[in-house]
């Protein structure tokens, strides 16, 4: 099977021993490497033979889950597989419920780390979260998991305390696109206001520092 892969880790080395793994399963893809998220994002928006996603969560760019979400909103048909030193109870559930097919610890063996690639590869869609949350955090996560790019680019930076002006400006688009996209980022969260959206993402962490 012939594709791109996108591998997106910060840490030069550990990107090095994910593409080793990737060539191992896949000899014959194309591997894209990254080291920040709006890299990750640039290349998840402009590739059309993204086959698989690696993706660490601790990036530049990233505050907890949003890199997932990001990424799955870019192109929610690739399966993206987590491979992070976060740690946190519950988080191969957490991943899932944001987009991802799997989580696997960068303390695993390069042998786990190939099997979950072919695993990844192999198809299938992502497994549901164990029922352990509360079903309204679940739904919630969901409808999150289920913004646009654009949609997610806006609540981060609302998360970030930037003003429509100033998110105008970053993401190169009017004021008046920014608020239709809070608009209808409102709407989906069932919230009334930007503070009410912005503590509803923080909630599920989109906001968390690993």
């Amino acid at each position: 099977m012939t594709g791109t892969v996108l591998v997106a880790d910060d840490h030069p080395l550990f990107r090095q021993a994910l593409c080793l793994a990737v060539r191992k399963v896949l000899p014959d893809a194309r591997i894209a490497e990254t080291g920040t998220l709006a890299a990750a994002a640039g290349v998840a928006a402009g590739a059309d033979d993204l086959q698989l996603i690696l993706l660490d969560l601790k990036m530049p760019g990233a505050v907890g889950y949003s890199g997932i979400a990001l990424l799955h909103a870019e192109c929610p048909d690739v399966p993206i597989l987590v491979i992070s030193s976060a740690e946190s109870t519950g988080i191969a559930d957490e991943v899932r419920a944001f987009g991802a097919i799997g989580f696997l610890s960068k303390g695993s063996d390069l042998a786990d780390i190939e099997n979950a690639i072919g695993r990844a590869i192999s198809g299938g869609a992502p497994a549901r979260p164990s029922g352990n949350d509360d079903p309204h955090i679940h739904d919630v996560r969901e409808t999150v998991a289920g913004l646009t790019a654009m949609q997610l680019k806006v609540l981060l930076a609302v998360l970030d305390g930037q003003l429509n002006k100033q998110i105008a400006h970053s993401l190169n688009i009017s004021e008046a696109t920014v608020k239709a996209h809070m608009t209808a980022i409102m709407r989906k969260l069932d919230v009334s206001n930007r503070t009410q959206a912005a503590l509803v993402a923080r909630s599920l962490g989109l906001d968390l520092r690993h």
